[in-house]
């Protein structure tokens, strides 16, 4: 059982990054707790951390609980260019039966105790720290103005043509129709978070760019879920 989700971008532009999932396959469903919502990385305002979440478990409960059959692993890489050769760094979070929460940044530095507190567990060399436990769902999906586009370019799909690398040709009034329905609900009133009663299970990491940045200063940001072996 493998779950993966991508992102990269250039820690030099101070920048913040996402990538979202939700709602997802059965087989996924099946086994809620190793079930990727999100991966956020952003860096702190003086450039010396990076923040990392991973959510897991759709629509968690009170009664949620991470896996401890399951590696909930950020997998991080960096260059001194785009293109170049990378450095890679995985940092592995795991639970056992009782929550307690175990987690390593390459070879570098291990954190564990029960990161469900505000604060986190610290790290032996304190280079970084770990929240892991149940919070409110942060994506923000406008699912009724979504439905509604995808009804409209249903029911028109038979009269599309496509260009050359599958988009379909739209006019200028019928593209911007469209994406102002994403941003709004059907009826045209504000659009509704549709995630807004839900939570989530979150890892939350604060680390070293150091430990991260031994290739250059642009890092890539990737998670997955995996069988522990």
């Amino acid at each position: 059982m493998k779950k993966f989700l991508p992102y990269a971008f250039a820690l030099t532009t101070g920048g913040s990054a996402f990538a979202a999932d939700h709602l997802d396959s059965p087989a996924s469903q099946a086994e809620p707790a190793a079930d990727i919502n999100d991966i956020f990385a952003w860096t702190s305002a003086d450039g010396t951390k990076l923040n990392l979440v991973m959510t897991v478990f759709p629509a968690a409960t009170a009664a949620a609980a991470f896996s401890d059959s399951v590696q909930y692993v950020f997998h991080t890489s960096s260059n001194a260019a785009f293109g170049g050769s990378n450095s890679p760094v995985d940092i592995i979070c795991q639970f056992d039966s009782t929550q307690q929460v175990a987690c390593w940044v390459g070879n570098a530095d291990y954190a564990t105790g029960d990161a469900s507190a505000t604060a986190g567990v610290e790290s032996v060399n304190g280079d970084f720290r770990v929240f892991a436990g149940l919070r409110d769902d942060p994506f923000f999906f406008n699912l009724a103005g979504f439905r509604a586009v995808v009804s409209t370019v249903t029911s028109v799909a038979g009269s599309l043509t496509f260009d050359a690398a599958g988009c379909p040709d739209l006019d200028a009034d019928t593209a911007t129709s469209l994406a102002t329905q994403l941003a709004l609900a059907p009826d045209g009133s504000s659009a509704a978070d549709f995630f807004a009663p839900l939570n989530t299970l979150s890892i939350v990491l604060e680390v070293d760019l150091d430990l991260l940045t031994a290739g250059g200063p642009i890092v890539s940001v990737w998670g997955s879920t995996r069988s522990r072996q």
